[in-house]
């Protein structure tokens, strides 16, 4: 079967508020006590399997999941085994799962790559959890007179290392459960909680932050886009096409989300995160007539997110990356550890706002959605495709156009830098007029993602060596565009803290002599890309 459910972390100044919600007359407190298997090189975690025996109140289950339909499902199978049989092997320390049960399951398929007994003999105990569960039903009368209803459960224990009881994690986390009824309730009622108590979405999971524990790390490694996982084929509707795009950016998001509001300060995790934000931002504007369920109100907040976490990570990249590189150089050190700590907004406060988590909900709702029902259903998304790439390739050209016509107006010893504004903060999106190596540098990021989006559908099996290039051209024009504009402010970030800090005068200069060899480089590049034909 597929469960679907919904996974939030619990702020400490809510729990108290939390807790009497979830304790009332009607709940039950049962208590889990799990065993989880996997290889010693943990085969089946890297394939998004969780394999678990766990005794629940008198019973033990044998439980596996693995990867469902949607971002909140997950294909789930439960066993229950012979009270006897299970007390047997713990008295021997022999308890291990029975592989031989998933045969002709639906969860078969997620063990298609596995030689079952071969797996069966490599299995181990990696570790254990223990905790309390409180559960409690939430119910709502539909017209048709079926009850839509939900599972909460307030899980609170620890996880133990197999071999080590000594190494343990905390586990603190709330789930909504869609038990039966619409899914449209599990979202509403998940969104309410989720303001009453500031929770925070997480897609980490038992079996994660085991394989977390054993291997003495914090939080799993940052994830970056993966444009395999776009699920469209060629007939795809436009309705189709923008939720498979959507939860291709949210894969990339949630993840890093989850490891931010859990604690990380990891560059990797605020970088990737941002860049699934642009990426989603930019699907959500350039095919927002491909739906009638994209909320307006997505965007802004998106918007500011990202801003937010731009913010933060500027500062925080010159401080773990750059400033290693410059002092390796021989450049005097710097210390931006008060300009990091002045920063009011940090990452984890970022995305602990109610807006941008009820956000993230209603994404993944809109994922989930039926597209069948909507009036763009009978629209093919390549035959809407074309004219989106088309009107964004020529807003490429003409800016371009433009930042040449610039350029060749000011005097040889005035670089392309510095035609870009003090005020203007890495990778913004607020072009001014006089600024079109900006704006150029933002149109050259949409027209990446739009076309990383579109190839599937537009690009043909004779001509993908030549969509492969186009893309290439594009993404080097882009990235050169890029290091131009960082470059630009890490120079004056050094400039204006050289005011307070003359070490950092070394930083100024040194971007400086960088920031004058850049044109020819950059000018290349961008011909190069003007040159080449489309592939749609």
């Amino acid at each position: 079967m597929q469960e679907i459910e919904l996974k939030f972390l619990v702020p400490e100044s809510r729990l108290k508020g939390l807790m009497r919600q979830t304790h009332v007359k009607s709940s039950q407190v049962t208590q889990l006590a799990a065993h989880y298997y996997d290889t010693p090189d943990q085969q089946l975690a890297q394939a998004g399997i969780g394999l678990r025996i766990r005794k629940e109140g008198d019973t033990w289950v044998q439980t596996i999941k693995a990867g469902g339909d949607g971002i909140a499902a997950r294909l789930e199978h439960n066993a229950v085994l012979d009270n006897k049989q299970v007390q047997a092997m713990l008295d021997n320390n022999e308890l291990m799962p029975d592989l031989a049960i998933y045969e002709d399951t639906p969860i078969a398929a997620a063990l298609a790559n596995f030689k079952l007994k071969k797996l069966a003999k490599n299995l181990t105990r990696l570790y254990v959890t223990d905790v309390e569960r409180t559960t409690r039903l939430l119910t709502e009368s539909n017209e048709d007179e079926t009850d839509n209803c939900i599972e909460m459960a307030y899980d609170q224990g620890e996880i133990i290392h197999g071999t080590d009881d000594s190494l343990r994690r905390a586990i603190q986390e709330i789930e909504f459960e869609l038990v039966s009824g619409d899914l449209d309730f599990l979202f509403t009622t998940a969104k309410t909680w989720c303001k009453r108590y500031k929770l925070c979405l997480s897609t980490v999971t038992k079996a994660e932050n085991g394989g977390l524990l054993i291997n003495g790390q914090k939080h799993s490694p940052a994830v970056n886009a993966n444009l395999s996982q776009l699920q469209i084929d060629k007939d795809s509707s436009a309705s189709a096409f923008i939720r498979a795009v959507v939860h291709n950016c949210l894969l990339q998001i949630l993840p890093n989300s989850s490891a931010i509001v859990a604690g990380s300060i990891d560059d990797d995790h605020i970088l990737q995160l941002r860049i699934g934000i642009d990426r989603l931002r930019t699907a959500l504007k350039a095919f927002t007539d491909f739906s009638d369920e994209i909320n307006p109100e997505w965007l802004p907040i998106l918007k500011q997110t990202a801003t937010l976490l731009s913010d933060y990570y500027q500062f925080a990249y010159i401080n773990t990356q750059i400033e290693p590189e410059l002092q390796a150089c021989g450049a005097p050190a710097v210390d931006w550890t008060t300009d990091i700590e002045s920063i009011k907004i940090t990452p984890i406060n970022t995305l602990q706002a109610n807006d941008f988590q009820i956000t993230l909900l209603e994404l993944i709702a809109f994922t989930m959605s039926d597209s069948s029902i909507e009036p763009q259903t009978d629209q093919l998304a390549r035959d809407k495709l074309t004219k989106v790439l088309s009107k964004q390739y020529k807003k490429c050209l003409k800016t371009n156009k433009k930042a040449d016509e610039i350029s060749n107006e000011v005097s040889d010893e005035v670089s392309v830098a510095e035609l870009v504004s003090d005020d203007i903060e890495v990778n913004t999106d607020i072009a001014d007029n006089d600024q079109p190596e900006i704006e150029l540098l933002d149109q050259l990021r949409d027209l990446r993602y739009i076309s990383e989006f579109s190839t599937p559908l537009l690009s043909k099996k004779k001509a993908k060596k030549k969509t492969k290039r186009w893309l290439k051209r594009l993404i080097k024009a882009q990235k050169s565009l890029e290091q131009l504009n960082d470059d630009n402010q890490y120079q004056q970030f050094y400039e204006l803290k050289s005011k307070t800090d003359t070490n950092a005068l070394y930083g100024a200069g040194w971007f400086a002599a960088i920031l004058t060899d850049d044109q020819s480089h950059i000018d290349a590049r961008l011909a190069k890309f003007a040159d080449s034909s489309t592939f749609w």
